[in-house]
C-alpha cells in the first residue's frame, strides 16, 4: 500500500469515527428539542419497519418541542405507538393530522448523568482513533520491511499520522465540549 493510501485510509476511517459519535450526540435528548432526536424512530408502516424521517416531516416549531407530520394521516397512530415503544421517553400528542412531542426539562441530576456519558462516548471514540493510528503504523512498518518505504519515509509517514490523531482527537474534544455546553445550559 503507497505511502498516500495508508495516510488516506487513515483519515478516511477517523473522519467515520469521529462522524460516528456526532451521530450518536445528535441522538440524545438534551432537554431542548432536536430532531435527531425521533428521526431513526422505526415504524411500521405498510408492513415495513421504516425510519420515521422516511414518512414524515419533523420540525422544531418551538424550543421544547417537536412536530411530526405524517405523509400519511393514517400512519400517526404507528408513529404514536412507534414512539411510545422506543426508548426516548417523551410522550407524544397525537391530534390526528398531527403529533406534538412536548421535551421537558432535564433535571440537574440527569444533567450530571448524560455529560458522564458523553465524555465516556468521546474517550470511547479516541480509542478507536488511536487504533487507527496504531494500525496505520503498523501497515506502514509492514510496507518498509517490503521495501516499498525507506526509512526516511517510514518516519515522515508516522509523523502525519500522529498529526491526523492530534487533529481528530480535537474534533472529538469540540464535539464534546460543544453538547456538554449544550446539557449543561438551563
Amino acid at each position: 500500500m503507497p505511502y498516500d493510501d495508508i495516510l488516506l485510509d487513515t483519515e478516511e476511517r477517523m473522519e467515520k469515527a469521529v462522524n460516528a459519535l456526532k451521530t450518536q450526540f445528535r441522538t440524545l435528548r438534551s432537554g431542548r428539542a432536536n430532531s435527531g432526536i425521533v428521526e431513526n424512530v422505526k415504524v411500521d408502516a405498510y408492513g415495513v419497519p421504516t425510519g420515521l424521517k422516511q414518512i414524515a416531516t419533523i420540525s422544531v416549531p418551538e424550543p421544547r418541542q417537536i412536530l411530526i407530520r405524517p405523509f400519511d394521516p393514517g400512519l400517526s397512530g404507528a408513529i404514536e405507538r412507534a414512539i411510545l415503544k422506543s426508548d426516548i421517553g417523551l410522550t407524544p400528542n397525537n391530534d390526528g393530522k398531527m403529533i406534538r412531542l412536548p421535551v421537558p426539562p432535564l433535571s440537574e441530576e440527569r444533567r450530571q448523568k448524560m455529560v458522564s456519558s458523553i465524555r465516556s462516548m468521546g474517550e470511547d471514540t479516541k480509542v478507536s482513533v488511536r487504533n487507527i493510528r496504531r494500525d496505520a503504523n503498523k501497515q506502514a512498518e509492514k510496507e518498509k520491511k517490503s521495501g516499498d518505504l525507506t526509512e526516511d519515509t517510514l518516519y515522515d509517514i508516522r509523523d502525519e499520522i500522529q498529526e491526523l490523531t492530534g487533529t481528530y482527537e480535537k474534533q472529538i474534544d469540540a464535539a464534546l465540549q460543544e453538547k456538554t455546553d449544550e446539557l449543561l445550559e438551563v
